[in-house]
């Protein structure tokens, strides 16, 4: 009798739903109707998906409708369109990075690839290693060790202006008009072009030190303009979110304002404050017009950024495509370019782990 029971709940529990392998036969038939579709226009993998895709919508949530009723077909569709509006945004990612790997493994394996620059390198040794079949010589120290430095004077100048700025903003402002100022300049800078940075820069140093100037340095002020309004913004959102009872028990126990934001406020919002910086980094890392205009391009390696012009990946990748170094045989430049780009993109990502093992170390601790 109460297995009987125990059955008829049972029943009334699973009536109208659909089976556990509804998912799976609904994606069996939309990848056949899909190849279907897709080879009436010219069969392709995207124009199968994309049919493949319209199918599962319409199988699922018409299996659903007639099943389930119309409100879990309409929670059905309305998965399948975020699910596919997901799918969609990560395509160009992944066919991105899918490119860049493939493609610069090439220039990355290549023997002294890491370790050589391109100085000395022309047009007859880029004609001798396709003729010959040989490695590919020149490589990217020169621009890589221009990417680091460059990019270290300008988080040595962006951090300190930009953590004083957000600490100004949110510990001393209080809605004055010079905070208003700040915030509406800083919300402005946000959205300048890069190459407007580089035209400051360059023209700031050409009224010091006389036109022309170019070096590294130049470079990294033109990129703490555009590094500065990031770090503003993130380091005043991680400070204002520190709790006020904070500063109000350090100010009861007669701690003064300025120890109060040194030994209070900034240790709690660290974990935020460093990840915002780290993201500052990788946000300038890969841009390449304001350096033209700045730190020029060069093929010998130079380690001072107050001297002489300066390469950088991102520039070495643009002059390689505009300007091959044996325009008959363009294919070396090329394979240098990609292997230079995907050591960018290495960058970006290495920079954006820290970010997040950064904020994972040293994020306030929650257990007691």
């Amino acid at each position: 009798m109460a297995t009987t029971v125990l059955q008829r709940r049972s029943s009334a529990l699973t009536r109208n739903r659909l089976p556990r392998f509804a998912p799976w036969a609904a994606l069996a038939v939309a990848l056949v109707v899909g190849a279907a579709a897709a080879s009436l226009v010219g069969f392709s993998l995207f124009g199968w998906g994309i049919f493949a895709a319209i199918a599962f919508t319409v199988v699922y949530a018409g299996w659903s409708a007639a099943v389930e009723g119309p409100r879990k077909a309409k929670d059905k569709l309305a998965t399948c369109l975020v699910v596919g509006a997901f799918l969609i945004a990560l395509l160009p990612l992944v066919s991105v990075l899918w490119t860049v790997v493939v493609e610069g493994l090439k220039g990355l394996t290549t023997p002294g690839f890491l370790g050589t620059s391109m100085n000395g390198v022309s047009g007859i040794q880029d004609n001798e290693s396709v003729n010959n079949g040989t490695h590919v010589l020149g490589g990217i120290y020169h621009a890589l060790m221009g990417t680091l430095l460059i990019t270290l004077w300008a988080t040595i100048i962006s951090v300190p202006i930009g953590l004083l700025t957000s600490i100004y903003l949110v510990e001393y402002g209080n809605g004055r008009p010079l905070a208003k100022a700040i915030t509406f300049f800083v919300d402005v800078m946000t959205g300048i072009p890069s190459i407007v940075a580089g035209l400051f820069a360059a023209a700031f140093f050409a009224t010091l030190l006389g036109p022309g100037t170019k070096t590294g340095f130049v470079a990294a002020v033109a990129l703490s303009v555009l590094m500065i309004p990031v770090v503003v913004r993130s380091s005043e959102e991680m400070l204002r979110i520190v709790p006020n009872e904070l500063r109000e028990a350090a100010y009861a126990l007669g701690v003064r304002k300025w120890r109060t934001v040194l030994k209070v406020v900034i240790p709690t919002a660290i974990s935020g404050i460093a990840s915002g910086v780290t993201l500052a980094i990788a946000r300038v890392i890969g841009e390449t017009a304001p350096i033209l205009v700045t730190a020029g391009f060069a093929t010998k390696i130079n380690l001072n950024v107050f001297s002489d012009w300066m390469s950088s990946l991102p520039t070495f990748i643009y002059t390689q495509i505009l300007n091959p170094t044996s325009p008959s045989n363009p294919d070396p430049s090329t394979q240098r370019a990609w292997g230079a780009a995907l050591v960018l993109i290495i960058f970006v990502m290495l920079l954006n782990l820290i970010a997040r093992l950064i904020a994972r170390v040293f994020a306030p601790k929650t257990g007691r």
